[in-house]
């Protein structure tokens, strides 16, 4: 009898572990619903928020650590959605009358947190040998912020409406834009293109879409959205919503924007409809029982450090401390100019301080034309991977 148990629990075992590691999307996404709500749940209970303990499941269960789990297309495109919804969730909460109220200490948020980034990356990475051209993209690379997972952290802890919460959201879309601008005049400095003409070009598109924005959402998304109402199919309004999302994403993708900022926009416009609670609930239903956990653990699935040997790993150390520092004091000396109280301002760098996607993007970029080595580019995932997984325990640490 014990001799059958045994080999019961073997073959059980057994079959557990080739399941673990069949290359299946099913089996991916029970994976990662089961260890994200659970990990999740645990993080809370010491004290953190759950996207804590959501970011740590891909870094454990992903290449780096247990490799039972791997980035792919697939789950690539539905973490992609996931962020696009979660930035879409913000907008729909985003108090319209304090975003215009706090445009100033914004703007001052973002220009200190997109200048010393660049300034620290370009000089680090000057001192440590490299060309000024890749020192020049390596500063790119810092410059960048995507706020998602402060959005994250900031409704757990009911916080995203606050003076604090509306500064960030508010400073991420400036950052965006002078990302973009930076971003395209270094390109086109190390590939010998007319620096003036790009930056035109930039500007030209940067205003074609908050102009197409701004008269979407006075006449065109509150059409939509009541003839969706007046569709005699069930949740024709939500369906309706996410047709905006999508619209307002590939329009900002189009024009060189990141499309958060497209889906973010589309929150706030469609907000002024009237639906906005109902698709609150709606949303967050969607997005917390599968397209955000989906988001935070792929995150955590790109930091395959294992190619980190060296002096690169040194490099990936230095700089991932430096983009940190650079984000929580240039951000922060911008909030503090903007009129917020010192700890206040702290709060609002270290909601900064997150690269996420819009880093990896940029970093997919300088890989592709020949700026970033294959080193480099795993490290600059490393800084990107590092400054999302403190972001959430910094802005908890400084509420408090």
């Amino acid at each position: 009898m014990a001799y059958t148990t045994f080999a019961f629990l073997y073959e059980l075992g057994h079959a557990l572990v080739i399941l673990l590691h069949k290359n299946s999307l099913l089996k991916d996404l029970v994976v990662i619903f089961f260890a994200a709500k659970a990990v999740g749940h645990f993080s809370v209970m010491v004290g953190q928020p759950s996207i804590f303990g959501q970011l740590l499941v891909g870094i454990i269960l992903g290449p780096a650590v247990l490799d039972i789990l791997h980035p792919n297309t697939l789950l690539k495109e539905l973490a992609q959605l996931g962020v696009l919804m979660l930035m879409f969730l913000a907008g729909l909460e985003t108090n319209l009358r304090e975003f215009k109220k706090g445009i100033v200490p914004s703007f001052l948020t973002a220009a200190g947190g997109v200048i010393l980034p660049f300034v620290g990356g370009v000089f680090f990475s000057i001192l440590n040998g490299y060309s000024l051209n890749i020192s020049l993209f390596i500063g790119v690379v810092l410059v960048s912020t995507s706020v998602s997972i402060s959005v994250q952290t900031l409704r757990e802890l009911n916080r995203q409406n606050s003076r604090e919460g509306v500064t960030i959201l508010g400073a991420a879309v400036i950052d965006d834009i002078l990302g973009l601008i930076i971003l395209s005049m270094v390109l086109a400095l190390v590939t010998g293109g007319e620096e003036i003409t790009i930056l035109g070009i930039v500007m030209v598109k940067v205003l074609a879409f908050f102009l197409l924005a701004i008269l979407a959402g006075l006449f065109v998304v509150p059409l939509i959205m009541l003839l969706a109402s007046k569709l005699q199919v069930r949740e024709g309004r939500l369906t309706f919503a996410l047709i905006i999302v999508f619209i307002l994403a590939l329009t900002a993708e189009y024009l060189g924007l990141a499309g958060i900022i497209g889906a973010y926009f589309a929150g706030m416009m469609v907000s002024r409809t009237g639906l906005k609670h109902e698709l609150i609930g709606k949303v967050e239903a969607l997005g917390y029982s599968f397209f955000f956990p989906v988001f935070f653990v792929s995150i955590g699935l790109a930091a395959d450090i294992t190619s980190l040997k060296g002096s690169i790993l040194i490099f990936a150390v230095i700089t991932t401390f430096i983009a940190v520092f650079t984000k929580l004091v240039g951000a922060g000396m911008g909030a503090l100019m903007g009129g917020f109280s010192p700890r206040s301002s702290l709060v609002i760098g270290a909601g900064m301080v997150s690269r996420g996607e819009v880093a990896l993007i940029i970093a997919n970029i300088g890989i592709g034309c020949g700026l970033l080595t294959t080193d480099l580019y795993t490290a600059m995932i490393v800084v990107t991977i590092v400054t999302t997984v403190i972001t959430p325990v910094l802005i908890k640490v400084l509420f408090k």
